[in-house]
């Protein structure tokens, strides 16, 4: 089983869950949060004053996968996310070693 954890702009978050769910996708998590890399924030103004905005919006999502439906899980939030401007997002990967449903006790790839 894999995890993916993906940071992407907020306004593409239903786009790639719609996407996802259309590739056999069952769940996910979504947290919403701030963050900043090669983009560094931005200036706004606020009643005639300008502010430095050091931390962007972002939707984080994790989603746990059977290993072999990893590789497309991440091509499909890649093309489904992607805007071609900076600030798109990141994807990790990374092994679970196990899972559990509380409800029904199933464990590793029965709980996913």
């Amino acid at each position: 089983m894999k995890l993916i954890i993906a940071t992407i702009k907020p306004f593409k978050l239903e786009e790639v869950r719609e996407a996802l769910t259309g590739i056999g996708v069952r769940g996910m998590m979504v947290t919403e949060i701030k963050g900043f890399g090669a983009q560094s924030g931005h200036t706004e103004i606020y009643r005639g004053a300008e502010y430095a905005v050091n931390f962007v919006p972002k939707v984080k999502l994790e989603i746990v996968v059977p290993a072999a439906m990893a590789d497309q899980v991440v091509e499909t939030i890649t093309k489904t996310a992607q805007t071609g401007k900076i600030g798109d997002g990141k994807i990790f990967v990374l092994d679970v070693a196990h899972a559990v449903r509380v409800r029904t006790g199933e464990t590793d790839a029965d709980a996913i």
